[in-house]
């Protein structure tokens, strides 16, 4: 249930007219070609009535767009299951729209027994069609853009200064504000810190272990541990690519490309919103 909160990060699309005349076409041509329904014993011309549902199927698209664009730019964060329900709401709009339409053209009238039965497979129809939509979209934004996902402390964390020790006799701690941090990296026996200082990305050496840099940053929950050497901000990451077996990040303007393995994968995904 966790999956169906997160955020949905697709917004409403721009090119709307030509979602609903795909959508329009596919019906037609199923129609046309394939006369399921019993509609290959129609005895007109199958060629407009074919147009007609297409046309249906258009107006209803349209229909659902217009009605669900102020609904979505109202709704912040757009999340899994308000795509999924209005996903769900547009089929079955659009399937009863045409079984009208079916019933006006095959002259037969609807029966509450009839109608109840239409709506049951409608109904089984849709909520397969929604999960495929939803799910293969959100898949496939979250192999490329996992970073537009995560939910960020960036703005609760941006007075707080953090400190990571050096462990030598005469060692420089390092103090930073933690939104300056980037990554750590496990280097033998120190450790490399690389942040933002004055608007460039600066790496300074550290002799201590990963571990004592975990337990100097335990109390913030954007510190993340992506791969047996590194550590990352997960505020910082502005590009993630990849899937279940592991990702790549961009950690701001480093040019260096942090790995994440496949066993931090499911935590790295429990940050998402």
């Amino acid at each position: 249930m966790s999956i169906l909160t997160r955020k949905y990060p697709f917004p409403q699309s721009s090119h709307w007219l030509r979602d609903c005349s795909i959508y329009c076409i596919i019906v037609f041509l199923i129609l046309y070609l394939l006369q399921p329904f019993g509609f290959s014993m129609y005895q007109g011309n199958k060629l407009l009535v074919s147009l007609l549902f297409g046309a249906v199927t258009f107006g209803c698209c349209l229909l659902s767009g217009l009605a669900g664009r102020p609904i979505h730019q109202r709704v912040v964060p757009w999340r899994i299951w308000h795509e999924a329900l209005a996903v769900l709401v547009m089929v079955l709009f659009i399937g009863i729209c045409n079984f009208l339409v079916f019933s006006v053209v095959f002259h037969f009238s609807i029966t509450l027994g009839m109608f109840l039965l239409f709506l049951y497979w409608a109904l089984i129809i849709g909520v397969f069609v929604t999960i495929c939509s939803v799910s293969l979209n959100y898949y496939r934004y979250l192999r490329n853009q996992l970073e537009a996902l995560l939910d960020k402390t960036t703005e609760e964390q941006s007075d707080i200064t953090v400190t990571i020790h050096d462990t030598t006799v005469r060692g420089n701690d390092l103090l930073l504000p933690i939104n300056d941090l980037l990554y750590v990296e496990a280097q033998k026996n120190n450790v490399a810190v690389c942040y933002v200082k004055e608007g460039k990305t600066a790496t300074t050496e550290l002799h201590t272990t990963l571990a004592a840099v975990l337990d100097d940053l335990q109390a913030y929950q954007n510190i993340f541990q992506c791969h047996r050497s590194f550590v990352v901000n997960l505020n910082n990451i502005t590009s993630a690519q990849g899937n279940s077996n592991g990702y790549q990040l961009k950690m701001g303007k480093c040019p260096t490309t942090v790995p994440v393995s496949r066993t931090y994968v499911p935590k790295l995904k429990s940050y998402i919103a």
